[in-house]
């Protein structure tokens, strides 16, 4: 592999991506913390304001990654790979935080089972795009970039069962929820819920671009 001649002076992004996978995480530990704990009002806001929390201080990481991207003479990935990156995962915190506020907004009452079941393979996903980002410095060694690529597909993977509860979750819905109203409040919830493995999806597609075009 000819990454580690490519490997720059300014190795501070890769510290700030690992600061961004934490925040998705916490941000993700968060939410489920929310959704188990959905009936009790008082710890429902205190886990939405810490995946707030989360997304704020991602929304901080990323723009300094964009600010040190138009300083740096000789960034450690390409350019349009550091932009596309952090703002893809960006995209996950927005994602939570998205339909944190949708829950509340639309005065959902309770948690179902498949809101449950899709929020806690989206904070898998969110946990192994934390450990795929954590391999980037490592990349010119030849087993870490190997992990790297399981870890993306294991994203894959995780991905494909969102899909499925999704799937599932739709036509349950539409063929047992007789009230409109709730039937629509839980489409919204579990499309931005199945949106955000998407998002997830699309970092693990970059990090396996990153990989294989420094390989």
């Amino acid at each position: 592999m000819i990454f580690g001649k490519l490997l720059p002076r300014d190795s501070h992004f890769f510290e700030l991506f690992k600061q961004h996978g934490e925040a998705i995480v916490d941000g993700s530990r968060a939410f489920i913390a929310m959704v188990h704990n959905y009936d009790d009002p008082a710890l429902r806001k205190r886990h939405a304001a810490e995946v707030d929390a989360a997304e704020r201080l991602a929304d901080r990481i990323t723009a300094d990654v964009n600010h040190r991207l138009h300083k740096s003479l000789i960034p450690p990935l390409g350019r349009e790979q550091i932009h596309a990156l952090i703002n893809a995962m960006d995209d996950i915190l927005d994602l939570l935080r998205d339909v944190t506020e949708t829950m509340s907004l639309y005065d959902v009452r309770e948690m179902t089972g498949e809101v449950v079941h899709l929020a806690e393979l989206s904070a898998r996903c969110c946990e192994r795009v934390r450990d795929a980002v954590a391999l980037l410095p490592g990349l010119d060694r030849p087993e870490v970039a190997e992990g790297a690529l399981k870890t993306c597909e294991e994203i894959d993977r995780l991905e494909s069962d969102a899909d499925r509860v999704m799937n599932a979750a739709m036509s349950r819905l539409f063929r047992e929820e007789p009230d409109v109203r709730e039937l629509i409040k839980l489409k919204a919830i579990y499309e931005r819920l199945e949106s955000i493995s998407d998002r997830c999806e699309d970092v693990a597609t970059l990090i396996e671009g990153i990989v294989l075009k420094n390989s």
